[in-house]
């Protein structure tokens, strides 16, 4: 199947003009012609089936045939929050699995023993959306501008949600599947290669937030957040 990415399409729309872009991919990469079939998704969970009208290199015309409308929405929200690793290709490789098994918001924040204090916002749109190509999904994930963790976990105080904080310090600890409940509402915050500070650890721990456990292993930052994807989603299947 052909899926492209178009965010500026609306539902109402019954022709589409594809950008330089995505018409010099399908008609010099994937040689599309006319009266080919494609499907666009705007990231919003509309997809769209249309057929070529004018396979041009830099302006393919479409004809809309079907729109539908939340395509195959997530019956949860889960939104990570995971301090960028040192090595941001890492950082790369998390999001672009987290965003093929189900993702829906992601946070990097700058944590105190953070590495990497500054992320290329627009490199990770571009994986991401590479990624919900890949998986056939017509929901993008919220990508945030890095904060700090003290801003970060400020803005987040009066957001309804499970909180949790999976940390590498001993102690009583709770496993999600045990814990968590189907069809929520969750936040997770991962820390860097030197984990969160003790004080960063006790002001959410103050607040409500749940401390995670993941299992025995000590696991990388980018291991332990896509972890907790894949458990989350394991839990709502």
């Amino acid at each position: 199947m052909n899926l492209f990415y178009t965010p500026e399409i609306q539902p109402h729309h019954t022709s589409f003009l594809l950008s330089e872009e995505e018409s010099k991919h399908a008609v010099r990469v994937l040689r599309l012609s006319s009266g080919d079939i494609i499907h666009l998704v705007d990231g919003r969970g509309g997809r769209y089936k249309t057929e070529i009208i004018e396979a041009h290199p830099k302006r393919t015309s479409l004809r809309i045939l079907h729109v539908e409308e939340n395509y195959k929405p997530s019956t949860y929200h889960l939104h990570i929050a995971v301090a960028p690793t040192k090595n941001i290709d890492r950082i790369e490789w998390f999001l672009e699995k987290a965003t093929e098994i189900g993702l829906q918001e992601f946070t990097p924040i700058i944590c105190a023993h953070s590495e990497r204090k500054e992320v290329k916002i627009e490199r990770l749109e571009k994986v991401a959306v590479a990624a919900m190509k890949q998986s056939l999904k017509a929901y993008l994930p919220k990508i945030n501008p890095a904060v700090s963790f003290s801003r970060f976990v400020d803005s987040q105080q009066d957001m309804q949600s499970t909180k949790a904080i999976a940390h590498c310090i001993d102690g009583d600890k709770k496993h999600i599947v045990n814990s968590f409940s189907k069809e929520g509402n969750y936040l997770i915050l991962v820390g860097p290669e030197g984990d969160f500070s003790e004080s960063e650890i006790q002001q959410v721990l103050h607040i409500g937030y749940t401390p995670l456990s993941l299992g025995e292993a000590r696991l990388r930052t980018e291991t332990a957040a896509l972890a907790s994807v894949l458990e989350i989603s394991l839990l709502n299947r």
